[in-house]
């Protein structure tokens, strides 16, 4: 094993943890009707739990609105269950074939708290980050305890590692601003 192999390991463990960010980004609602927001969704379908994009189309005619429409209508009830049961803050109004979901401009309380909880995101995605700098700095000082690699080879490693590390926290960084401006900005 190599300085080179532990980077090529490192880079695509923090590759994962920024999709991850991003993922729950896309489920804080910013005011404004998204697709995304209905990700979470999961149906009781025959008994099986199934995503509602796998069963309904889902629109966003209006900024304000999404629409859901289910290909099976006999699924109609379960699938407005199910967006209740998500939590979501929307309240689904069913005109027996399609299924509204008029969003709410949110009040400033609301995005205090939207920001924090990406805040919150961010930060947990940053110790995961670090997780993964402290597991190649471990591999890399193993590797000098058995004389796999030589001292300056190791200090080169670790300095690599965290120059990744600073990279991937620096993105993460400005992906949670660019989501808490777009939550602030009315």
């Amino acid at each position: 094993m190599s300085v080179d192999t532990v980077l090529n390991d490192t880079r695509p463990k923090m590759e994962s943890v920024i999709e991850d960010f991003k993922r729950k980004l896309s489920n804080v609602r910013t005011g404004r009707a998204s697709v995304g927001l209905l990700d979470a969704v999961h149906v009781d379908y025959y008994g099986t739990s199934t995503p509602l994009t796998q069963m309904a189309s889902v629109a966003v005619p209006e900024p304000q609105l999404i629409t859901v429409q289910p290909w099976d209508m006999s699924q109609l009830g379960a699938v407005e269950k199910a967006i209740i049961a998500a939590n979501l803050g929307l309240n689904p109004s069913n005109d027996g074939k399609l299924i509204r979901l008029p969003v709410p401009p949110l009040n400033e309380e609301r995005r205090k708290q939207l920001a924090k909880q990406v805040h919150e995101f961010a930060e947990d995605h940053r110790i995961a980050i670090r997780n993964v700098r402290h597991a190649s700095n471990d591999v890399l000082k193993k590797m000098l305890k058995d004389k796999e690699i030589s001292e300056d080879d190791e200090r080169g490693g670790l300095e690599k590692v965290q120059k990744l590390t600073n990279d991937f926290i620096s993105k993460l960084d400005e992906l949670a601003k660019n989501k808490e401006h777009e939550i602030m900005s009315v």
